[in-house]
């Protein structure tokens, strides 16, 4: 049997990255640097940098910075206190975790190990093109948007309470009005809000991938997949869309399945139909 030179590179490309991924677990707590990992796997710093992020979706730097922050929550939560942390994760000082939470948790190393016990949600019900929704935020962006459904406000407060744990939960609906008249005006996408969201790696990845989709545009949960670097993942995507916590502003209705399909939405797949033609008309004037 005789082999394409294109399947050949391949088979070396992903072998290269194998072993820059586990030299990677394997050093994470050095914190080693771009040119260390290349000079291992024998590339250029320009030429790996390009490699890793085509293969594993996100660039060595954040894949680091995700083996840095699993290996701190863990730690916390075995009540480690937060210098300790710091340095068993390999980072220099306490400033450099709490800016590496902000950034993958939307939440301090505080607010992490206490499971939210400290922070405090503001939220209100507002009217929208598609149903009344609860919109509730912290002091650092929006954190939920949930359609109330037929179980009416109470499920769908009940349901935000359970998904921030000891946070202190108040209603604002002053203060969340201004973020429902942003997110439903047409020209809304051109305006990036602030999202506090709380979820794995694998989700934070698929819930990104989703705020690449333009408005008015659908997409194969296959196609999301191959966009976080794993094309096989159709089926573990499907589940991180169904736990998305901002409805609408995360715009999983724009996943629908490969057959052309709307398929199923976690306020109702009618509800999924109706925001893609409201998004489609609206595309349609502002063009």
């Amino acid at each position: 049997m005789s082999y394409s030179g294109t399947y050949i590179q391949a088979v070396e490309d992903y072998a290269r990255i194998e072993q820059a991924i586990i030299f990677l677990r394997q050093n994470f707590q050095r914190q080693p640097s771009l040119k260390e990992v290349a000079d291992k796997i024998g590339l250029s710093e320009y030429h790996f940098q390009r490699l890793f992020s085509r293969w594993a979706g996100i660039s060595p730097k954040r894949f680091l910075q995700f083996l840095t922050i699993e290996h701190a929550k863990q730690l916390l939560v075995q009540s480690k206190s937060l210098l300790e942390v710091t340095y068993e994760a390999g980072l220099s000082g306490p400033g450099r975790l709490h800016d590496l939470f902000v950034t993958c948790e939307a939440m301090t190393p505080g607010e992490y190990k206490q499971q939210a016990s400290g922070l405090t949600i503001r939220y209100g019900f507002h009217p929208s093109p598609f149903g009344e929704c609860l919109l509730a935020i912290t002091d650092r962006g929006v954190c939920a948007l949930n359609f109330v459904l037929d179980e009416g406000r109470e499920a769908a407060l009940a349901a935000l309470e359970n998904d921030w744990g000891e946070a202190t939960v108040i209603e604002a609906p002053a203060e969340t009005e201004p973020f429902a008249a942003q997110i439903f005006e047409p020209v809304r996408h051109q305006q990036a809000l602030p999202l506090v969201l709380k979820g794995t790696n694998f989700q934070l990845k698929v819930w990104q991938a989703l705020l690449k989709i333009p408005p008015g545009a659908a997409v194969s949960y296959e196609t999301v997949a191959a966009s976080v670097g794993q094309p096989k993942a159709a089926r573990a995507v499907g589940n991180a869309v169904s736990k998305n916590p901002v409805g609408f502003v995360i715009p999983c209705h724009r996943v629908i399945r490969k057959e052309g399909q709307v398929g199923d939405y976690q306020w109702g797949s009618a509800r999924k139909q109706a925001m893609l033609g409201w998004e489609s008309s609206q595309k349609f004037k502002l063009d």
